[in-house]
């Protein structure tokens, strides 16, 4: 008797029930971009591209410059409050989710003449960055606001809020900074969590081949 051999067939999406059109296959992240990290040149440029789009350019390149130099993550930045930030220390505490380990950060002078900016342009707010009407921003917001710079500045791939935490991470490694102080400032429990910013780090191959 033959043996019958059944071949795996991939099952299409059902039609929606209310207006029976075919939801769209999710792409997926690697086909929609080359990598999940920023470099600090493409930060540049969609900071500058922030400024530009929209009433609200400063704040959103205050948002882009702060999420990338202290890594923080989208639900971390729309949390940030203004009790975090010593002005007169030039100090920024900064408050880790997900089981992430809290720190203190120094801020340069580029981030406090940020700050001071906005803080003039937004008083009496509690949360540092915030919408029109005085609440602070949401995550779906944060991504729009992303997205929309990444398209003006060029990028070339879709942008989300998450690459600027590994940009952070990626900058920092390639600047020669150590495992361990990179695993604090980022906030990690797990030192794994912070080695894969050493593997991509270029540096450590240099001199392997001489011409």
């Amino acid at each position: 008797m033959a043996k019958v051999v059944k071949f795996k067939t991939r099952l299409k999406p059902a039609p929606d029930p209310i207006n029976g059109k075919v939801p769209p296959t999710r792409v997926s992240n690697i086909k929609r971009r080359p990598r999940e990290h920023l470099t600090g040149d493409e930060v540049q440029h969609l900071m500058e591209a922030a400024k530009k789009v929209g009433r609200h350019g400063h704040r959103d390149a205050t948002l882009i410059l702060l999420a990338f130099r202290h890594g923080l993550r989208v639900s971390e930045t729309v949390a940030f409050q203004w009790s975090q930030v010593d002005f007169k220390n030039g100090l920024l505490h900064v408050n880790r989710l997900k089981g992430g380990v809290a720190s203190t950060h120094p801020l340069s002078g580029l981030e406090l003449r940020a700050l001071r900016k906005l803080k003039r342009d937004y008083p009496d707010t509690q949360y540092v960055f915030i919408s029109e009407r005085k609440a602070p921003l949401s995550t779906a917001g944060v991504r729009k606001i992303l997205a929309r710079a990444g398209e003006v500045a060029g990028i070339g791939f879709p942008v989300h809020p998450h690459q600027l935490r590994h940009a952070t991470g990626y900058t920092l490694a390639n600047k020669g900074v150590d495992t361990r102080t990179l695993q604090h400032y980022m906030g990690h429990k797990k030192i794994e969590h912070t080695v894969r910013y050493s593997t991509l780090d270029s540096n450590r191959f240099n001199g392997l081949w001489e011409d």
